[in-house]
């Protein structure tokens, strides 16, 4: 569904993403995780066409993402609050939103309604502008704008930062379902080991731009994620040889 081609990013003379080959297959449910600095959110960035990088591409359904438009129809992405409208009260922006995609205003209305519990009561009829929300708020708008539309593949960068235990536990219940009973391809990056294991069967390991691990979720994985990041960054590249580390 998804191809990254041979992708460089460069900031200040600095490759700070610099992936040569990744495949996402349809219906797959990914985590991607990584220090601050890995380079996520920089390439969730290209993926979505928000940036250009200075070599390669990125293909959606065999096509290419830069400049094109075709992708928007099946794709629906959350990467922080500066997606939302903040002028808006929440039902304004999914109306906005579903008008995108055609949906009437009672249809939107059938749709958000089925939400209550995720929205814990805290988002609908309260007369608040986005902007007035907290942040665990405006991000539970952000993730369910991304449903409404319906979307084939679905990106979310740090979705479970900002919410508290019970709406996290809820958002896992909701990834896991539009992946297994809907086919929507997932992929989301988390801080949180214990999150991203649970929801995602294959996780890619990002360190200084270069996804490092690619693995299928198993009973052993999140030990072993816990293990590399309680080592460190630093003792990893110490013991790398140097060529070993040229390949990675």
């Amino acid at each position: 569904m998804i191809q990254v081609k041979d992708i460089k990013k460069v900031y200040n003379g600095v490759i700070v993403v610099n992936v040569p080959q990744l495949q996402i297959n349809k219906g797959e449910s990914i985590g991607l995780v990584g220090n601050n600095g890995a380079g996520k959110t920089t390439l969730f960035r290209m993926m979505l066409d928000l940036i250009r990088p200075e070599a390669g591409e990125v293909l959606s359904e065999g096509k290419p993402v830069a400049g094109n438009e075709h992708w928007k129809e099946y794709t629906a992405s959350y990467l922080d609050e500066g997606f939302l409208i903040d002028y808006l009260t929440p039902e304004e922006y999914f109306y906005f939103i579903g008008g995108l995609h055609d949906q009437s205003r009672p249809q939107v209305d059938e749709y958000i309604a089925r939400f209550g519990e995720f929205f814990n009561g805290e988002i609908l009829n309260k007369g608040k502008y986005i902007r007035d929300l907290s942040k665990g708020n405006q991000t539970k708008v952000g993730i369910i704008s991304c449903l409404l539309q319906k979307p084939q593949f679905l990106m979310l960068d740090e979705p479970f930062a900002n919410i508290d235990p019970t709406t996290q536990y809820r958002l896992k219940e909701l990834l896991k379902d539009i992946n297994k009973s809907q086919g929507v391809t997932t992929l989301v990056s988390s801080h949180d080991l214990n999150h991203v294991t649970d929801v995602c069967d294959r996780i890619l390991l990002m360190e200084k731009g270069r996804i490092i691990k690619d693995m299928a979720t198993n009973a052993s994985t999140l030990a072993e994620l816990e293990e590399y990041f309680a080592i460190g960054q630093s003792a990893h590249h110490t013991t790398l040889p140097v060529d070993e580390e040229e390949n990675h």
